[in-house]
């Protein structure tokens, strides 16, 4: 009875039901005989879960009756390995309780804001896991963000809630080539930009990728400051999201410095990006901070800030609140402009 409902639904949602879909998503009829995923009591609510080769399609209905159903929908374009591993069955209090595929052999939750803490176990019966919480979710300042941890005979991957169906799959590393983030290495690179990921909620994401495109040394003795850029993919291919932040030496949380929406900058097809930051020292200097990849040739500022200097580095004096533009140079002649 509840998967016929889940059907019924499905192919002709009343008006009584909330329809939610991510962005890009069809909200219409399966397009073949939808696969069955779930069918069972999650919490307060009885959860179907379908797939039609495109799509995740999630009907939920109170325990206590079916006034109040939700349809939710979520694209899944050749979703594979990271991508494939977890879905959301259902949210309450602030947790969030994911359907786990057969080939995982272990799940567990770690903090990703804390990389030296061992991850926590979950249990999981019949491919449901205990309740975790949900740092997409919740509201007020972040100050620890907690990620779903599996493991296969592949090896162990770490994946996200950001408030859709299917969690994002995190990696570290240069564009193109990124690691698993649940390496000591991809631990240590998402720690102080764990809390960014809430830019991220709701948008269709897929992946999220990490990656330490420059690190510099500060002025007045103030140690290594670490710049890294942070790159949503979507199901959809648009709406992609890229950050560029940076992280001073003791920070226990670094700074987005600038964004992008739809840019090909720290991408797997144009791995360059160029940010800057107006930064103060512990001796009460302003300095405009800026840094490229590995391939750029030159920096220039102007504007507010008038400098340039050889390398992928620039730190120059600058006064409190100026505002720079800046423009670099590639090994190979092209020219990018800073991300902002």
């Amino acid at each position: 009875a509840l998967l016929r409902r889940a059907l019924a639904v499905w192919a002709r949602p009343g008006e009584q039901v909330r329809v939610s879909a991510t962005p890009g998503t069809q909200t219409g009829g399966p397009a073949g005989p939808p696969q069955l995923l779930y069918a069972g009591e999650v919490d307060a609510a009885r959860v179907v879960i379908l797939y039609d080769g495109l799509r995740i399609t999630r009907y939920a209905e109170p325990k206590d009756g079916t006034q109040g159903a939700a349809l939710d929908f979520a694209r899944i374009d050749g979703a594979a390995g990271g991508g494939a591993s977890a879905l959301v069955l259902g949210r309450s209090d602030g947790n969030v309780r994911y359907l786990i595929a057969p080939w995982v052999t272990k799940a567990a939750q770690r903090d990703l804001a804390k990389p030296d803490s061992a991850a926590t176990p979950l249990t999981l019966a019949d491919g449901v896991t205990a309740p975790l919480a949900s740092s997409a979710m919740r509201p007020g300042t972040c100050t620890s963000w907690t990620a779903l941890q599996l493991t296969d005979a592949s090896g162990t991957r770490l994946a996200t809630d950001l408030g859709e169906l299917v969690p994002a799959h995190l990696t570290a590393g240069r564009p193109g080539s990124p690691r698993e983030a649940s390496d000591a290495q991809g631990l240590r690179t998402w720690a102080p930009f764990a809390c960014s990921l809430a830019a991220e909620r709701s948008a269709g994401v897929s992946s999220v990728n990490a990656w330490t495109y420059a690190e510099q040394p500060l002025p007045d003795s103030s140690g290594t400051g670490a710049w890294v850029c942070t790159r949503a993919e979507t199901w959809r291919g648009a709406g992609t999201l890229t950050l560029a932040q940076f992280g001073t030496p003791g920070g226990v949380a670094g700074t987005a410095v600038a964004k992008a929406a739809d840019v090909p900058a720290c991408g797997p097809r144009d791995p360059q990006v160029l940010a800057g930051v107006l930064w103060k020292s512990a001796a009460g200097r302003w300095y405009l901070l800026a840094a490229g990849g590995a391939d750029t040739a030159s920096i220039r500022a102007t504007g507010g800030v008038t400098a340039s200097g050889q390398g992928p580095l620039l730190a120059v004096r600058a006064k409190q609140g100026a505002r720079a533009d800046l423009q670099a140079t590639l090994t190979d002649g092209r020219k990018i402009g800073g991300l902002r």
